[in-house]
């Protein structure tokens, strides 16, 4: 029988979640604003969340990586689960409009406002939540549990690769892990109607690469035909949408047919046929563009480009930066050869600057994506779990070289607004999302034995209702 705790969310979530809102976690803005907020930050959960310091071992990894340890009740050999987050932020463009400070943690019209609502503060609180509310019932979980928090995560997350580096030196290889990600979100599709629970089963590789060219330098009213500046503006232009071929993996055809079964008309038909015909599915959602298109191919984006000195000069050297997204199923050399081939230059030089290779899939006809779906059905009943590709990096991606059952997914309700608020303006989350996330965690928690056992039947919280009435 699996344990059903009558245990309701402590009040004042909103009010702990504002206080973290309030440490300007910037780890960009690391020199400028030093590692107090950060220090800040690690005091303020100890002070929030007591049972969670009395009860697990805490170890410090770099200056800002957090390893709690929850010891449970299985043995050595079984793999544990790790509940990842990131508390550092990303920057503030002073010169945007926000309805409330982003800093200021305001709590107004049923939401928590500020940078961090919903990346990743949000979705690191309802885990804090959900562990210090089954540890005031006494609970101890059916395998152990680490809680991994990075301070680091929007800055490549070398606090998270270390945490990696020494859980696989000790040999522990998690049996499952969740991380950011997708969210319950409505209308995945624009022909889908509903709600669904998008879970990262795998996420693209990330690449910064530095074009940069020579040229004569002088005076601008004699420029040679083709300058620094113009031979990488050529490059840039070179590089389009176009660039990598698209392909459909197979967590797009899984969503696909998975999204088919909820959608009405002859939309479902449509869904099932891209489920099954690949090349049609690239193709389709490549011409789409946006997002769609970001799903089946490596995308290409110039961030920033720098030369010259005065603007009359004629720079010597010019150069630009180059972001790249790089989907399932390619590699970092591959994509760097494709790069050269596109520009066709011999004297602009690629450089790497930084490199991750995408993750690979994690199944989800496995006991672990079905724990997810069992505490979604009590969390948020009647929404069904859909796999996804994540577009964006994380934390988790250094854990799944090693760790085969990943999957990015913050338990919270979010508009499409409320998705583009993410490094924009205006992030918030809603409080009622904030409670259904601490159940989806509890749940997650409980039904560890359930899922090592598969002798329980998803319970959703109207059942739990039922049997405590």
């Amino acid at each position: 029988m699996a344990t059903v705790t009558t245990a309701t969310v402590r009040p004042g979530i909103a009010d702990r979640l504002s206080q973290m809102i309030r440490l300007p976690t910037v780890s960009a803005e690391l020199e400028e604003r030093g590692s107090g907020p950060f220090e800040d930050f690690v005091a303020l959960i100890a002070e929030l969340y007591p049972l969670t310091h009395e009860k697990l071992r805490l170890e410090r990894h770099t200056d800002f990586g957090l390893l709690f340890r929850w010891a449970g009740r299985g043995g050595a050999s079984d793999g544990p689960l790790v509940l990842m987050a990131h508390y550092d932020v990303v920057p503030v463009d002073e010169s945007d409009a926000w309805t409330h400070p982003p800093f200021d943690g305001v709590i107004a019209d049923g939401s928590v406002h500020g940078r961090g609502a919903l990346d990743d503060k949000g979705p690191l609180i309802v885990v804090l939540e959900a562990v210090e509310n089954l540890l005031a019932d006494g609970f101890v979980p059916a395998r152990d549990v680490y809680l991994s928090f990075g301070g680091n995560e929007e800055t490549y997350g070398r606090a998270a690769e270390e945490i990696a580096r020494v859980l696989r030196e000790r040999g522990i290889v998690p049996w499952l892990v969740v991380d950011e990600g997708g969210a319950v979100v409505d209308a995945p599709l624009p022909f889908v109607p509903g709600r669904a629970a998008m879970i990262g089963v795998g996420e693209k590789g990330v690449m910064t690469l530095r074009l940069s060219a020579r040229g004569e330098g002088g005076h601008a009213s004699a420029p040679p035909s083709l300058t620094a500046v113009r031979r990488i503006a050529r490059a840039v232009d070179r590089l389009g949408p176009a660039t990598f071929r698209p392909h459909a993996s197979t967590a797009i055809r899984r969503m696909l047919t998975q999204l088919a079964a909820q959608t009405p008309g002859p939309a479902r038909h449509l869904l099932r046929l891209l489920g099954s015909a690949p090349l049609l599915t690239a193709r389709l959602f490549a011409a789409l563009g946006g997002e769609p298109a970001a799903l089946v191919r490596t995308t290409v984006a110039p961030t920033m480009q720098s030369g010259g000195t005065a603007a009359n000069v004629l720079p010597s050297q010019a150069s630009a930066t180059v972001n790249l997204r790089i989907a399932l199923g390619e590699t970092t050399r591959q994509t760097v050869f494709r790069v050269r081939r596109r520009i066709r230059d011999p004297l602009v030089a690629v450089e790497v600057v930084e490199a991750s290779e995408p993750s690979p899939e994690s199944p989800t006809d496995n006991a672990q994506f079905a724990l997810l779906a069992e505490a979604l059905e009590v969390s948020h009943p009647g929404v069904p779990a859909v796999p996804y590709v994540m577009m964006a990096a994380t934390d988790s991606r250094h854990l799944h070289r090693f760790s085969p059952a990943v999957y990015r997914f913050a338990p919270l309700d979010m508009s499409n607004a409320q998705r583009a608020s993410i490094h924009g303006v205006d992030e918030s989350v809603e409080i009622a999302a904030l409670e259904r996330g601490e159940r989806f965690h509890r749940a997650l928690l409980e039904r560890l034995q359930c899922a090592s056992t598969r002798r329980c039947a998803p319970r959703s919280v109207t059942e739990q209702g039922e049997d405590l009435g």
